[in-house]
């Protein structure tokens, strides 16, 4: 893969691809001789941020897809030198009143386990996978501040949160004299368009990553219309992609029509629009096959030109007038 397959994560030296692998799937829908498969092709790939969550797996049990990665890197080989290991911290893990949110107690015992789950001593990127209002920024950053001490955390990342979130995160970083975020992993694809109002504005200003998560919006921009008619969705026949389809189905017959007169595959064309809009550092994919994985890397040759992100705009009109807030909003 050529280096310039591999760019910064936002304002630090740590260079990640284009595409990051997430694992939400492993576990429930993919096995985990599969999910091994598929991480050791991304490495082969160039694709070194592997994203997870210490709730991911929950359909076998909550910690599994850690688990699943723990004895992948424990089959050695530099697996776990080569990757950039991303998880994340914030939704309930049991029971208790306490076995959730961002306390300093939370954060700090969360880490552990997921460490043990992932048989590692350091996690690369820890990520709150949810902003909680209970818990004050002060609080937070002493828990994160003596994580990175002990050096069991390298970075700091965040994901579904809000503009003013990313603000006053790093305010509090900054009188603390602390790097804060390096990262906001939020939802963003041409039917989900909100992030560019507040969110993907705001990290572009303080040098944070963008890692936009469902990417295809769970399958609807991956040709759900032909894969229902060939009798082969799978992801694109629930969630969120079902949904979208009951609102959105006139634009994607146009979309899907669109990318067969470029001779592109829709999933291709749906992932070459998100890495093309500005603050963008890298999608996160979810294959549940090695053929999934591969295709992927087609949208990284995809050039949209004017024309096509024009009539992509028109498919999927973004959000009031268009680009960041206010003037998206304002008369």
């Amino acid at each position: 893969m050529p280096s310039a397959f591999h760019i910064p994560l936002g304002r630090t030296a740590l260079r990640i691809g284009r595409l990051c692998l997430g694992t939400v799937n492993f576990g429930g829908r993919v096995d985990e001789a599969e999910g091994h498969a598929i991480m050791d092709r991304a490495l082969e790939h160039g694709i070194n941020l592997i994203d997870t969550a210490d709730m991911y797996g929950w359909r076998v049990h909550k910690g599994y897809t850690e688990e699943t990665i723990g004895r992948w890197f424990a089959q050695g080989g530099g697996r776990r030198d080569t990757v950039v290991l991303a998880t994340k911290v914030g939704n309930a893990m049991g029971p208790g009143v306490n076995d959730q949110g961002l306390s300093a107690r939370h954060i700090v015992a969360a880490c552990e386990a997921s460490l043990r789950r992932l048989r590692t001593d350091h996690i690369d990127l820890y990520q709150m996978h949810r902003m909680d209002p209970n818990a004050r920024w002060e609080e937070i950053w002493q828990a994160f501040d003596l994580l990175t001490a002990q050096g069991k955390v390298r970075y700091v990342g965040s994901s579904n949160f809000a503009g003013w979130h990313l603000a006053a995160a790093q305010s509090a970083a900054a009188d603390r004299h602390r790097l804060g975020l390096v990262s906001e992993q939020c939802v963003y694809n041409l039917v989900t368009r909100h992030a560019e109002l507040e969110v993907i504005p705001a990290a572009r200003a303080y040098g944070i990553a963008i890692l936009p998560w469902s990417p295809l919006h769970g399958g609807l921009l991956a040709g759900v219309l032909r894969k229902m008619r060939d009798g082969t969705a799978v992801k694109s026949a629930q969630g969120r992609a079902v949904e979208g389809l009951a609102q959105h189905r006139d634009a994607i017959e146009a979309y899907e029509k669109f990318c067969s007169e470029l001779g592109e595959s829709p999933a291709d064309v749906g992932l070459a629009w998100v890495l093309a809009q500005p603050g963008v550092t890298a999608p996160v994919i979810g294959p549940r096959t090695i053929p999934q994985l591969d295709g992927a890397l087609r949208a990284l040759e995809i050039t949209l030109g004017e024309p096509e992100l024009g009539r992509l705009n028109e498919l999927f009109p973004p959000i009031g007038q268009g680009g960041p807030g206010p003037d998206a909003w304002a008369t």
